[in-house]
């Protein structure tokens, strides 16, 4: 396979013998960090945390709470459904009155009413009698099941044949099956879905306790960097970090705290980071955690209290120089300054820290679906690759991923794809036509 062989592991070592160079022309560079696995980095960084939640909690209109955290078990204050209720259109009858009742022998009823819906049944069965039910509409009374219309057909304007025999129960929703009350309806640290409104709502509760929303600082450092309305000079590029992670937090949860642009001077990004971090739960800066002589961001972090930087250096691709810190009980992140890089860090590391300081025990799942790979991607073993792919299907409506390859300076490479694909750290590669998870953008 061209570009992504499986190489085995071996152990090399070489002796180069030089002369150094006088120290007038020396050059002297950081030295270079020693990188961790995500995953490793990640725990690394939460197992520091306090194990209660970081932010504290409100209640918030229970409309209003998609994606917002439960700061509290909620516990179900009735039963639901809270009266035996038909989940069918059909007939109210007694299950034993239609024992034996087939297409050849079918059983005739006596229609004697119906039960309105969002009404108490007036009508009572007798041997022989049925009554017309409504989808969600209670039972007449002594009717133990419903009977669907579709195994019904009329005799004359009081008379019906059944031609199927139901069981006691039979197209009944009792109480209490969907949930009974005083039972844990939402977990504490449960990311609340659009499903989860509606059963709160469906309970009565209209507001819930969540989890505050953390406020995330962050500030975008470099000489080389515009605001997005400015036209860049020779040299400079528009902010896009500061918006693309702004959009993640919020997308998160989190509330974005934009601390603006500051140069590369180390003073004063030093009091730039101090004042986001006295404001913020969580601080983030943008393209300062290379090794090149002018990122100081290691020390920026060191400054801002201990413990300081945990981790610096990730197995990662695109991604590899960023920065894990936790001043006091705040964390601290440092992105790489190429926007792919720092969106993947960004999600791999800023969104599960978000969801701890919130309560959860995890971040939740990414969307997935899985997919034929259509060319090679080659990697390295011991680190792990995201690769930006688009998403197809075959005449056949097999889903396809077409890698999108580029660097991690172009954010045009995450626009054009419709997800990302992960090599993972034991692989050296992934062949053409094996199957893939395809992290859904």
């Amino acid at each position: 396979m061209t570009g992504c062989r499986r190489w085995a592991r071996v152990r090399l070592c070489v002796v180069l013998t030089f002369s150094l160079p006088p120290a007038s022309i020396r050059i002297t560079m950081p030295e270079f960090f020693n990188v961790l696995p995500p995953a490793d980095a990640l725990a690394l960084l939460l197992d520091r945390l306090p194990p209660e939640p970081g932010v504290g909690s409100s209640l918030a209109p229970t409309p209003d709470s998609l994606g917002r955290v439960t700061a509290e078990a909620v516990l179900a204050p009735e039963s639901l459904p809270p009266f035996p209720r038909s989940v069918m259109d059909g007939y109210s009858i007694r299950a034993s009155d239609t024992y034996g009742a087939s297409d050849g022998l079918p059983a005739w009823f006596t229609v004697t009413g119906e039960v309105p819906m969002g009404r108490r049944p007036e009508v009572a069965l007798g041997v022989g009698e049925a009554a017309v039910a409504y989808t969600g509409g209670m039972l007449a009374g002594n009717a133990d099941a419903v009977v669907m219309v579709e195994n019904t057909q009329h005799i004359d304007a009081d008379t019906i044949e059944v031609m199927r025999p139901v069981a006691p129960g039979e197209n009944v929703a009792q109480p209490g099956e969907d949930v009974e009350a005083g039972s844990v309806v939402l977990p504490a640290g449960h990311v609340i879905r659009s499903q989860d409104v509606g059963a709160l709502l469906a309970l009565g509760l209209t507001q819930v306790f969540v989890a505050d929303r953390p406020h995330v600082g962050i500030l975008s450092m470099g000489d080389e960097i515009v605001q997005p309305h400015v036209i860049p000079g020779p040299g400079q590029v528009r902010d896009i970090n500061t918006y693309t992670v702004a959009a993640q937090v919020a997308a998160w949860g989190g509330i974005p705290v934009p601390l603006g642009l500051v140069g590369d001077d180390y003073e004063e990004q030093l009091d730039a980071a101090r004042r986001g971090l006295a404001h913020s739960d969580v601080l983030v800066l943008s393209a300062g955690s290379s090794v090149s002589a002018r990122d100081r961001t290691v020390d920026i972090v060191s400054a801002l209290g201990r413990p300081g930087p945990l981790v610096h250096g990730l197995a990662l691709r695109p991604g590899k120089p960023a920065i894990l810190g936790l001043c006091g009980t705040k964390p601290v992140i440092g992105l790489p300054g190429n926007p792919v890089s720092a969106m993947v860090v960004s999600d791999l590391i800023v969104r599960p820290t978000l969801y701890r300081l919130m309560g959860c025990a995890g971040a939740p799942l990414h969307p997935e679906r899985t997919a034929k790979l259509a060319q090679d991607i080659p990697s390295a073993p011991g680190r792990e690759d995201y690769v930006p792919v688009q998403l197809t299907e075959d005449a056949d409506g097999t889903p396809t991923a077409h890698p999108v390859w580029g660097k991690s300076g172009l954010i045009f490479t995450l626009v054009k794809a419709g997800g990302i694909v992960r090599v993972p750290p034991d692989a050296s590669g992934i062949y053409a036509g094996e199957q893939v998870s395809v992290w859904s953008f």
